[in-house]
Formats: structure tokens, C-alpha cells, sequence
């Protein structure tokens, strides 16, 4: 099958003549060229056309208000921002100083900054494309024949040296702005990758926070079947001196001895579960989990606080994956530009020349050079451009659709962690009032029992049901407090558009710049800065100790 290419309208010419025969005219020819490459370089005022459709986030008409309600949540709107250290709402310097290490080392963290370091590196060489390209080169060799090489003409020296020096100049005019619809794609993407950072960074700290309650409440616990067992030991005493005393049955004992060590059962996999959560902070903060440890503790207090109540208007604002969605879409939108500009003529310019010679070099007599410009212009390609166009629309239309799924999310996350936040509460209260009526009626059996009005069953019973009352209270407590972490993230963690690197701060380094380019310098918003780690990345390789803020 024969492919039909773009037939190329150019034009070009090349001579080896003697520069010193044409004096006026190559040195009007070549400061044509070097004017264009010259203005190209500030080509910004110069006519072209953007093909890109006008891009505007789509408006969504949102309810004034939650659904949900949660006692962490202030009743009226308060146009407070959350805290950027919102785990320090807890009061908790153990977790405090977590948040802190995971922020300092962790790899996954410090990898998403290295992506968007890479998107802005990627930019600048999209954006080095519409700027004129220079290049220099130097070569030289030096060839022997054979002196009985046959044909050789007579005259032609056995041995010849030849030296070349020449430089290339090149530059497409972006009539259409297809380089820069490129670039601005690529700016996109590392506020995109900006955004995606943020994202990481609320993650893991609220995966540190919800980790570090889930372990405290294993402690508490291990506390309460630590207290059962010692319970359960005093009771089977007492059962086997009344069984030795003929008063109890060899029954009673079986009862309070399954129940002694099936609670020493549940001890040792709660203590397996403390341990694999200890492990998982352990590698959130760069350390091997067999040289870290947290000391345990022996109560869960759920924190008293509020945050400032974020409007469902606002919550677009202040979610770093709704604006990484929002950033896809408007790359998708510069795409169609790019897409449309393939129907249209492209204009570029090229120059070239340098000086060539066996001995003596830089001579006038032994110059070249070259010049020329070449338009493009597809005729017909079957169909390409079109189903190109066609599919950077139906690109775009699946990121709008991919961005009001995101919103969507965003508002059930938060109506979720409202909605649990708000029932845990009244469940945990109601769960302490509980475990107080059980504990009543266990102290209450063991007085009949001891005075033989009460069985040994009903005796386990109570003890047991106190058992689960009071595991119950310290689950729905942890729970509570890890709704109220997912609550905090749904809500934003304090992060805001603002944090967002600008179009100007996403060039790494100058055009012109040629020293210290192996870091760029940091970008972001206020409490938003993205900082590579090129120069103290080693300091995180000892694993055998949490990471200190340098």
C-alpha cells in the first residue's frame, strides 16, 4: 500500500564559492537570517494564531450546605482555613513528631516531588523547541592512497588532511502555536504533578495519623485483656478452692478456665496487630521496622476540637486532586489546539555554513554556507488529521467527565466522614454508659456467686460481657478518631489552589543559564514549596533510625 506524504513546498540554496567574491550579498543574506533567528528569540510579539478552544473549568451548581454534621466541625461557617499541621489538633507529640519524620524521608513522598521536578525539566525542553536551535561542530581526518592504486591521476597527492568548522541555525516559525500549545501542556502537567505531590503529602499524613490511632487502640486493648486476665486468674482461684472445698464443680472450672485462655488468645492477636501496625509507620518513616518501636500506652483519649466548616463551594478549592483532575483537563484542551494546527502550513528556517580547508583554516576563500526555508502543508493523509482532532475532543470530553467524578467523590468523602464522625460520637457515649451498666452487673454476680446465689455460668457471662462492652467502647473510640483524620483529608488538610507553582515559576532554570542547573530551584505557593533532594538524598540510606529535619 502506498502511504501519500505532505508534499513540502521549499527552498534552498548552498554555495562553496569564495565569500570574498561576494562581499555585499552573502553578508546581506546572512544578516537576514541572523535578524529572524535574532527576533525568533523574542517571538512572543510576533503574529500568530492560537487554534486551542478558550478553556474554562466547568461550573457546578453545588448545595449551600452539608448533609452531614460532625461534632469536630464548627456549626457556622468560618472563613478560617484549616490548620496545614491539622495533626497537631490531637495534642499528641508522639504523633506530632511521626508526621513530621514521614515528612522529612519518606521515599514515596520524595518521589513525587522528583516527578514533578522531571515535569518541569520536560517543559523546558517542549519550550526549547520554538526557540532557535544553534549548534557548532569541528572535524577533521587525514587519508593515504595507494601509489599503485589503479586509475590514480598523476598528479593527486598519495596523502590528503582536511579540517572542517561549521556551524547549524535553525528555527520553526509557530504560526499556529502548536510548540506552544506543547509547552503549555507540559506546564500543565507539572502543576498536574504539583498537585499530585499535595496529594501525597495529605495522604501520608493522614495514613500516619489514622495508622498511629489504629495502634493505640490495639494498646488499649491489650490494656483491658491485660486487666481481664488478671481477673480471670482471680476468679479461677477462687473457683478451684471452692472446687477443692466441694462447694463448686469440676464444670465451674472448665468455664472460667476457657474463658482465662481464650482471652490470652485474644491478647496475642491483638499484640500481633499492634506489631504489624508499629511496622507499617516504621516503613511510612524510612526506618526498618526492627529498629523502631513505639512505647505503648495503656488509654485512648478522644480528642476535643474543631475545625473551620469548609463550604461545599469552596471544597473545589482546597482538594489537590480535584485540581490535578482540573490541570488534566486543560491539558486536553491545548491538545485540541495542536490537533487543529496540523491542517495548516508550517514554515521553518534553516542556515548552515563554516569554513573547510586541508591547512589553512579560517580563510575567506574557503568558506560555505547555506540558507533556505521549507513550508509544509498536508493535502490528504486519509483521514488522520481528522480522526486526530476527533479523538482530542473525545480526550477532552472524557477528562470533563473524569473531573466531575473526582468532585463527586470529593463531596461523598466528605458527607461520608461527617455522617461517621457525628454517629461514632453518640455511639461512643452511649458505648461508656454501657461498659459503667456491665460493670455494675459484673460485681454485682460475683457477690451472688460468692454467697451462692449465683452460678459459675452466670458469673462468666458477666465477665465476658463486660470483656466485649469494654473492647467495644475502645473500637468505636479508635474509629472515631481515625473518621475524623479521613475527615480532615476529605476537607483538604489545609491545602489550597493557591499552594499551586504558577506558569512562571514552573521554568527550572534560565534559557541562558549554564551553572547550577542540577537543582531546581524550589516551587510553590505558601506552605505548598516542592524541594527535590539532588544534593542530600543520601541522608536518608541509614534505616536503622528516623531521619532528623536538616
Amino acid at each position: 500500500m502506498t502511504t501519500l506524504q505532505p508534499i513540502a513546498i521549499s527552498a534552498r540554496v548552498r554555495t562553496t564559492r569564495a565569500l570574498s567574491n561576494y562581499p555585499f550579498n552573502l553578508t546581506w543574506r546572512c544578516s537576514i537570517v541572523l535578524m529572524a533567528l535574532l527576533l525568533s528569540a523574542c517571538s512572543d510579539w510576533m503574529p500568530r494564531a492560537n487554534l486551542a478552544p478558550t478553556y474554562e473549568p466547568p461550573q457546578y451548581v453545588v448545595p449551600e450546605t452539608w448533609h452531614g454534621s460532625s461534632p469536630f466541625v464548627e456549626a457556622k461557617p468560618s472563613d478560617t482555613e484549616l490548620r496545614p499541621d491539622w495533626w497537631k489538633a490531637y495534642n499528641d507529640p508522639v504523633l506530632d513528631k511521626l508526621v513530621e519524620q514521614a515528612m522529612e524521608a519518606n521515599p514515596d513522598l520524595q518521589a513525587a516531588a522528583e516527578r514533578f521536578v522531571q515535569a518541569r525539566n520536560v517543559m523546558m525542553k517542549a519550550r526549547a523547541q520554538y526557540l532557535p536551535q544553534i549548534g557548532i561542530e569541528f572535524g577533521g581526518s587525514h587519508q593515504r592512497q595507494s601509489f599503485e592504486r589503479i586509475f590514480r591521476a598523476p598528479e593527486s597527492p598519495l596523502q590528503q588532511a582536511t579540517m572542517e568548522l561549521g556551524g547549524l541555525a535553525s528555527w520553526e516559525y509557530d504560526l499556529w502555536s502548536a510548540l506552544r500549545n506543547t509547552a503549555q501542556i507540559e506546564t500543565y502537567r507539572a502543576q498536574e504533578r504539583a498537585a499530585d505531590w499535595g496529594l501525597a503529602r495529605l495522604s501520608l499524613q493522614a495514613e500516619i495519623g489514622a495508622d498511629y490511632f489504629f495502634l493505640r487502640g490495639f494498646d488499649a486493648q491489650t490494656a483491658i485483656y491485660v486487666q481481664s486476665i488478671d481477673l480471670y486468674k482471680s476468679t479461677l482461684d477462687l473457683v478451684k478452692s471452692q472446687f477443692a472445698g466441694a462447694i463448686a464443680s469440676a464444670l465451674d472450672v472448665a468455664r472460667v478456665e476457657s474463658l482465662y485462655y481464650s482471652t490470652q488468645t485474644k491478647l496475642a492477636q491483638v499484640q500481633a496487630q499492634r506489631q504489624v501496625t508499629e511496622q507499617a509507620i516504621a516503613i511510612l518513616l524510612n526506618v526498618t521496622p526492627s529498629t523502631f518501636t513505639i512505647d505503648p500506652v495503656n488509654e485512648l483519649r478522644v480528642a476535643s476540637f474543631t475545625v473551620p466548616r469548609v463550604l461545599p463551594a469552596t471544597l473545589l478549592e482546597r482538594r489537590p486532586d480535584i485540581a490535578g483532575s482540573e490541570r488534566r483537563m486543560a491539558q486536553a484542551s491545548r491538545a485540541v489546539g495542536i490537533a487543529r494546527a496540523a491542517f495548516f502550513p508550517n514554515l521553518a528556517f534553516r542556515a548552515d555554513g563554516g569554513f573547510e580547508d586541508g591547512f589553512n583554516l579560517v580563510k575567506l576563500a574557503n568558506s560555505f554556507w547555506a540558507y533556505g526555508a521549507a513550508v509544509s502543508l498536508p493535502v490528504f493523509q486519509g483521514g488522520y488529521r481528522r480522526a486526530q482532532l476527533n479523538q482530542a475532543w473525545a480526550a477532552y470530553r472524557e477528562m470533563e467527565d473524569l473531573y466531575r467524578s473526582t468532585v463527586l467523590n470529593a463531596f461523598r468523602e466528605v458527607e461520608n466522614n461527617l455522617t461517621l464522625t457525628n454517629r461514632l460520637t453518640l455511639a461512643a457515649d452511649r458505648q461508656d454508659a454501657a461498659v459503667g451498666a456491665y460493670f455494675k452487673t459484673q460485681n454485682l454476680t460475683m457477690e451472688l456467686y460468692q454467697g451462692g446465689l449465683a452460678s459459675s455460668l452466670e458469673v462468666i457471662y458477666a465477665e465476658l460481657q463486660t470483656l466485649l462492652a469494654r473492647i467495644d467502647a475502645v473500637q468505636i473510640k479508635a474509629e472515631l478518631l481515625r473518621s475524623s483524620v479521613a475527615l480532615v483529608r476529605a476537607l483538604g488538610g489545609g491545602w489550597n489552589r493557591q499552594q499551586l507553582p504558577s506558569d512562571d515559576q514552573i521554568q527550572p532554570f534560565g534559557t541562558f543559564q549554564y551553572v547550577k542547573i542540577d537543582k531546581s530551584t524550589p516551587a510553590g505557593g505558601a506552605g505548598g514549596i516542592i524541594n527535590g533532594h539532588a544534593e542530600n538524598n543520601h541522608l536518608y540510606n541509614d534505616l536503622t533510625k528516623p531521619s532528623v529535619r536538616q
